[in-house]
């Protein structure tokens, strides 16, 4: 038995091992996110995404070459730019665009299209020229390569349904906020979706509304 077949022999034992690890510490990343999001009290929700962006930086730099935790280091980079606002928050959103380009390059389908349902989200969200980035155009164009990944997924239909509202084109909103409520549960993230699923019933009472003025 040769040495170069006994090091292939613990390289192939050793890489389940190495692919499994990313998934658990990713898991945590997601479960982190959704407890500090939608179930941590507001004046505590700056401080544990403090904590949830120190892990997922880790786990980034742990795996440089895997989109996964690029990925999820931009929606929580993303996310505490919302709860914190300020100055800070365009430092914060320009760090997730940029991490949310290097993860396409690696892997373009990476979590089903989050990469494009993320960059879509922060176009419509953030501010335009000269301050940051904010495109409606390409805000569109992200949203929607997010659904041909994932037609029937809750956030790329959520985000796309609140970018039509913010852009007045109400009776398109609806349906694809209607979607999302609809949207089949997903078993490792029962927390994500039922947040996510109120969201989609808070812009939906709104749009409804607009529809009922704009008929009066």
């Amino acid at each position: 038995m040769t040495k170069k077949f006994i090091l292939l022999v613990l390289l192939l034992s050793a890489a389940p091992q190495l692919l499994a690890a990313l998934p658990d510490e990713l898991l945590q990343i997601q479960k982190g996110w959704a407890v500090a999001n939608y179930q941590t009290p507001k004046n505590q929700q700056e401080k544990a995404f403090d904590q949830l962006m120190e892990k997922a930086r880790r786990l980034a730099d742990k795996y440089p070459n895997r989109a996964e935790p690029k990925i999820w280091l931009a929606i929580v980079l993303s996310t505490d730019a919302g709860v914190t606002g300020g100055f800070s928050a365009l430092k914060k959103v320009k760090e997730a665009k940029t991490l949310l380009e290097e993860a396409e390059k690696i892997d373009p389908k990476a979590l089903n299209g989050s990469i494009y349902t993320s960059l879509g989200s922060l176009y419509y969200q953030v501010p335009g020229w000269p301050l940051a980035f904010g495109d409606k155009k390409k805000a569109e164009a992200y949203l929607r390569k997010a659904l041909e990944i994932n037609p029937d997924g809750i956030d790329p239909n959520y985000f796309y349904g609140d970018f039509l509202l913010s852009q007045g084109r109400v009776n398109e909103a609806v349906r694809y906020l209607q979607k999302a409520k609809a949207a089949p549960p997903r078993p490792d993230r029962p927390l994500a979706d039922k947040g996510r699923r109120k969201e989609a019933e808070a812009k939906l009472s709104k749009a409804r509304q607009q529809l009922r003025e704009a008929s009066n």
